[in-house]
């Protein structure tokens, strides 16, 4: 039976679809899952050596306190050039039709094998954000190998246009190589129940959702800051804050902190409105998540947010950290819950067109065995 490698080389939520859509569409290979986190996890020699290069490759960093050392575990030359040679050597050994990488952290490809990648951020992506400071920019030797990643890679996948345009112009690859295919999401829709489809109480309710850890990036006291405001008008409005776990002491506002991924669809179900005001985001697979949920987004014009909304069709967005913004966006929702109906039906169908694991593995499937072809008849 042909094979497959399949190479995970960073833990991600997604990875559990994204091996299953592999199967569904690649019935006849056989997958073999190599995860290359667990490989550096169990050998400690490899850590304790990786330690020094992050000592030396970003002694600044640490020093200013910018850099932190988890934060550079996986983005020294080392480790770069140790887990390529392990890679290989694996790679050399099994009989593959190709191999498929998840992130863009190494470089894993064997010269000779047709290899492709996916993922949902580049570093120099990052030089995009207005809040981005260039200090937190890696150094220009994990750049060049990040380069190396995407010349040696047959085609390379994107969740976004945002980080498809950063290969190609930040980096120099040929626009034919690259190509952005989406993402789903990691929450279940099936609790779409009929009431919600066939009614707008949901969106009465006046429940701003907010589902994010980083509290900060993720702008969660830009949306404190405006709810303050909004409460003066819609003394019933409520926020609910699932993830992070801010010490809030404002009427209305919930926090619930973490929960488990199965538990989120009671959440998006009652909620009028997904509000993020992130300030950096690769990609976000809770905007997914809430359009399934038929929810209108109010967000930033960073990223990928551009993809996932058609300001004044499903939702707006804004400029990061403008609070003025923020608060004339989530009042005009307040005010119209037709509109936020709306709103949500659009966003419904565009993650339905774009952002399902089924069309994600449509799309790779036919541009890898495009790519395959065109590369035997060269």
């Amino acid at each position: 039976m042909k094979k497959i490698a399949f190479i995970n080389t960073h833990y991600h939520p997604i990875n559990e679809n994204l091996l299953r859509i592999f199967k569904e569409n690649f019935p006849d290979y056989e997958i073999d899952f190599i995860d290359l986190v667990k490989i550096i996890k169990k050998n400690y020699l490899i850590q304790l050596l990786n330690l020094l290069f992050i000592l030396i490759e970003f002694n600044k960093g640490l020093f200013k306190g910018t850099w932190k050392i988890k934060e550079a575990f996986f983005r020294t030359t080392f480790i770069h050039k140790r887990m390529k040679k392990k890679i290989n050597a694996i790679l050399k050994s099994g009989d593959y039709e190709f191999s498929f990488q998840t992130n863009s952290l190494f470089d894993t490809s064997l010269k000779g094998l047709p290899h492709f990648i996916y993922t949902d951020h580049t570093n120099m992506a990052n030089l995009g954000y207005p809040h981005f400071k260039k200090e937190k920019l890696v150094p220009e030797k994990i750049i060049e190998l990040e380069k190396k990643i995407y010349q040696n890679a047959l085609r390379s996948f994107t969740y976004s246009t945002n980080v498809a345009n950063s290969i190609s112009n930040h980096y120099g690859i040929d626009s034919s190589k690259v190509k952005c295919v989406y993402a789903g999401s990691n929450v279940p829709v099936d609790g779409l129940s009929k009431k919600n489809d066939d009614s707008n109480e949901k969106y009465i309710n006046k429940n701003i959702l907010f589902v994010g850890i980083d509290w900060v990036r993720k702008g969660g006291p830009d949306l404190i800051s405006s709810f303050e405001k909004i409460l003066e008008i819609h003394p019933d409005a409520s926020v609910t804050i699932i993830g992070a776990e801010p010490s809030i002491d404002i009427k209305n506002v919930k926090v619930i902190g973490r929960i488990p991924v199965d538990k989120l669809p009671e959440y998006y179900a009652k909620a009028s409105i997904f509000c993020l005001p992130t300030k950096l985001e690769p990609f976000g697979i809770v905007f997914v998540e809430a359009m399934m949920y038929k929810l209108p987004i109010v967000s930033t014009r960073i990223g990928a947010l551009p993809d996932f909304v058609t300001v004044g069709e499903n939702g707006y967005l804004i400029d990061p950290g403008n609070i003025e913004q923020l608060t004339n966006a989530l009042l005009d929702l307040l005010n119209d819950s037709e509109k936020c109906e709306r709103f949500g039906q659009r966003g419904y169908e565009i993650a339905s067109e774009k952002y399902t694991w089924n069309k994600v593995g449509e799309r790779l499937k036919e541009n890898i065995i495009s790519a395959l072809k065109s590369e035997r008849e060269a």
